[in-house]
């Protein structure tokens, strides 16, 4: 296995967020001087001079049409066909919120159900350019899903380790792809710790969110290039995302900001980020509630089981960007999650699993409390579909009645509207 590779023309190599030391583009995450977090380092220039709207319109309906803005290079990327999903215009929702302009962003139409395809495509990418052989990841269940697909189309071996008492869909939509599948007894933190240790102890193993993170977390940006160039290259002025472990958060938010600084966008973006979690796993909602940047662990217990991360990795990042931009973090119930799920599948035919239920019940809880206001444009992002955790809501949905075969039976259970 080679440690380099030539990656994308446009990437400078890794910084770290917390001092700024520079990292060469490798299978490399955390600063060892400070121990913070590294990410991509981009020379925008080149890529502002070799990117357009015109070569993006051209580009491929997937992730990869932003290729100039992603760290890994996409002559051959390991692709599934992620991304451009569509961006729905929710007008019945926003009538029952109150709200004027609402959009969903509808990423249950990935390949693999969840917008972890994205990150995923990338990280594998970047991966088998660094010569891994070998897919690996601690997972809440859709990340797993799309590290198991993604490596048996690349043709790489795959391990993937989950908790123990995760969703059976969730489970089967793994382990399907043949790969390895290792069951936990613990929760994510206890499967995140394992898999940060595994990391050492096998460097050939390119485990996505552990030693090729920096590449991995760039994937979610692509959510927020979709959203401007489906608006026309405009940007939302407000934003509802979801948050495990804050990455995606983060990532949607310098998207936002890159396409300014690349020249994609006309004018300098002022968007309003907030973010979404379940109420049984909320520290950074928990943080942004009492006014402090301490963003305390937590022990998971909700339905909500893909945000069910109770130390999340990025959660100081993702609340520097709530408050940065006037946003907020909300936390809603287990009951309320399953609403947000019906509320979303009965005014605008998506079933999004719980993750998009977090998302639909914080939306209209900040929209309730004039956080979302009527004047502006608002995208809320869905993350996963409802088949994945379909238990969640089978105890409320089911037969409006059972009948016997005959007209009288029906007339008698059914009143019909005419």
């Amino acid at each position: 296995m080679t440690t380099t590779a030539p990656g994308a023309s446009t990437v400078i190599g890794l910084c770290c967020r917390e001092c700024a030391r520079p990292y060469p583009p490798e299978a490399l995450h955390v600063c060892e001087y400070c121990f913070g977090p590294l990410e991509v380092a981009y020379d925008y220039e080149a890529i502002a001079a070799a990117t357009s709207r015109e070569k993006i319109s051209a580009g491929p309906t997937t992730i990869w049409r932003y290729a100039d803005l992603l760290p890994a290079d996409a002559s051959d990327p390991v692709n599934l066909g992620a991304g451009f999903t569509p961006l729905v215009r929710a007008h019945r929702l926003a009538a029952e919120l109150g709200l004027g302009e609402l959009w969903v962003k509808n990423d249950t139409l990935n390949p693999t159900g969840s917008f972890k395809d994205r990150v995923v495509s990338v990280a594998l990418t970047k991966a088998r350019e660094l010569g891994f052989k070998v897919g690996a990841c601690a997972s809440t269940g859709n990340l797993a899903n799309s590290v198991g697909a993604h490596a048996a189309h690349a043709g790489m071996e795959s391990i993937v380790f989950i908790p123990h008492d995760l969703e059976e869909a969730k489970v089967v939509t793994t382990a399907v792809y043949g790969g390895k599948l290792v069951a936990v007894e613990g929760n994510y933190d206890d499967v995140n710790r394992l898999c940060a240790e595994l990391a050492s102890e096998h460097p050939t193993w390119a485990f996505v969110n552990v030693n090729v993170r920096p590449y991995y977390s760039e994937g979610s940006k692509t959510l927020a290039f979709e959203v401007a160039e489906q608006l026309g290259w405009r940007v939302p002025d407000h934003v509802v995302v979801p948050i495990a472990s804050g990455s995606q958060l983060t990532k949607v938010h310098k998207g936002f900001d890159e396409l300014y600084k690349v020249g994609l966008l006309d004018e300098e973006p002022h968007v309003r980020v907030s973010g979404a979690q379940a109420a049984g796993c909320s520290p950074v909602a928990t943080a942004f509630a009492e006014g402090t940047d301490h963003v305390r662990p937590q022990k998971p217990c909700t339905i909500a089981k893909s945000l069910a991360i109770g130390n999340p990795a990025d959660g100081w990042y993702a609340l520097d960007s709530v408050r940065s931009t006037g946003g907020a973090v909300g936390s809603v119930t287990d009951d309320e999650i399953v609403e947000g799920i019906r509320l979303l599948a009965r005014t605008e035919g998506i079933f999004a699993e719980t993750a998009g239920g977090v998302t639909i019940a914080t939306l209209a809880k900040l929209a309730a409390e004039g956080v979302v206001r009527p004047d502006e444009r608002v995208v809320a992002y869905v993350t996963g579909h409802g088949l994945k955790t379909i238990d969640a809501v089978s105890r409320q949905c089911g037969p409006t009645a059972t009948i016997a075969p005959t007209m009288e039976a029906f007339n008698q259970a059914i009143e019909v509207q005419t």
